[in-house]
């Protein structure tokens, strides 16, 4: 907006208490001069703002619109370009910059957290054991970071800052500087776990597709995910979050369905290099596991199942609850299911997925999401060739506010659509 004219940034900056260093980006001298002295300044946050042209030092191309990403093929002015630029095989230029503390390696992190401690059957919402996991995690390992975006008390990320408050970072309603202060910590070799609405991520994608480049070791926590969150209506209700987090190159998708799997995954994305991305929900679900079982990068759990199984329902999060009511309404009626938690949204346990289509010849997948990019294309790219039918039940159309089962019901993932599904199909 302002070109060249660096001392606006500067002023800017500095109105909000920076201090700003201005240098010429290609004089190393002032470069280093501005690094070490920003990285010894103490009374506030430092920004170098340096001033470049693009093409410095070639005169047909300095600071000319036309050459951005082109190469110089002419060989005339090949060798008109090497002629000004000189000896570009000047030494390296050396510089020492303190490092914090840190470990970059995501092996051995949350190795010695305490365990979950729930009963079976006890209601915890996921959203809320995600916090007491994090804050489990934050005190065996000193190099995890929280961040959020002023959704704490929500995402329940404020366990963690009571705990660890000099580990925890609130970022306000700005997810990309969220995503992008996350990026700098794991640069810096800290475990960052940063945490907002799943739906105000979306805001973010950008910061966090370049962090994929950056290869950043960078952890995501999205609640409030689905119609399932209820009243607060189709602005708050993530339904594209895993279609968004799986088209992430390399990122692993993870997505609970009780307190336990969820303080479990917490741990597993510390020790998982990369994005990983959480999906938590907001209603209170029932304990199903015990406190000891585990959950692996690319597994699932099967939850219900027998050698007469005439169909497999396959859910996360919020649905694997509905499928589980399902299984119970339609044993009743002399129907057998199985049902599979596919916790792992990426990378997808596929051989669970092919022997459960093999042996029911039905698959049902259903998901608090929209159809595309979800749990159900998740299931079938595992698929492959296996010879089986498949139906997807997910949210259609624009939701609206609820209840949050008036919700699950009216947009047909709720077990008594499940149930009906199944009765369809066999």
């Amino acid at each position: 907006m302002y070109g060249h004219d660096a001392d606006v940034y500067r002023r800017r900056f500095e109105a909000f208490g920076w201090k700003a260093w201005v240098v010429d980006g290609h004089d190393f001298e002032e470069l280093i001069a501005a690094l070490k002295g920003a990285t010894t300044y103490a009374d506030g946050p430092s920004v170098i703002i340096a001033k470049t042209l693009k093409g410095k030092g070639v005169s047909f191309m300095e600071d000319v619109n036309g050459w951005h990403g082109k190469p110089v093929t002419d060989p005339e002015q090949v060798q008109a370009a090497l002629k000004e630029l000189g000896n570009t095989a000047s030494p390296p230029v050396k510089l020492s910059i303190a490092q914090p503390e840190g470990n970059k390696k995501a092996g051995e992190n949350g190795s010695e957290c305490e365990a979950p401690a729930y009963k079976l059957g006890e209601k915890v919402a996921t959203r809320e054991a995600y916090g007491t996991g994090l804050t489990k995690l934050g005190t065996a390992n000193p190099i995890v970071v929280a961040l959020d975006g002023d959704c704490k008390n929500s995402t329940y990320s404020d366990r963690f800052m009571k705990v660890h408050p000099e580990r925890f970072f609130e970022c306000y309603i700005a997810e990309q500087n969220l995503v992008g202060v996350a990026t700098g910590l794991a640069s810096m070799g800290k475990i960052p776990f940063a945490s907002s609405f799943a739906c105000f991520l979306s805001r973010a994608y950008d910061f966090i597709r370049m962090a994929t480049i950056s290869q950043a070791n960078l952890k995501l926590c999205g609640s409030h995910a689905g119609v399932s969150i209820g009243e607060d209506g189709p602005s708050q209700m993530a339904l594209e979050d895993l279609a968004m987090m799986r088209g992430i190159g390399g990122s692993t998708v993870l997505y609970p369905s009780d307190a336990v799997s969820t303080e479990r995954l917490v741990q597993v994305a510390a020790e998982t290099p990369g994005i990983v991305y959480i999906r938590t929900s907001r209603p209170k679900t029932p304990v199903i596991y015990t406190n000891d079982d585990e959950f692996p990068v690319g597994g699932s759990k099967v939850v219900r199942s027998s050698a007469a199984d005439q169909a497999t329902v396959i859910g996360a999060g919020i649905t694997l609850h509905e499928a589980i009511k399902a299984y119970e309404e339609l044993q009743k009626e002399g129907i057998t299911i199985r049902v599979i938690d596919l916790y792992s949204i990426k990378p997808v346990d596929g051989e669970t997925l092919r022997k459960a289509a093999r042996e029911t010849g039905i698959l049902i997948t259903v998901e608090d999401h929209y159809p595309d990019g979800g749990l159900g294309d998740a299931v079938r790219s595992a698929l492959d060739e296996t010879d089986c039918r498949i139906r997807g039940l997910a949210v259609t159309g624009l939701p609206r506010s609820g209840g949050s089962e008036e919700l699950i019901d009216t947009y047909g993932i709720s077990a008594r659509r499940i149930a009906e599904a199944v009765r369809e199909m066999i």
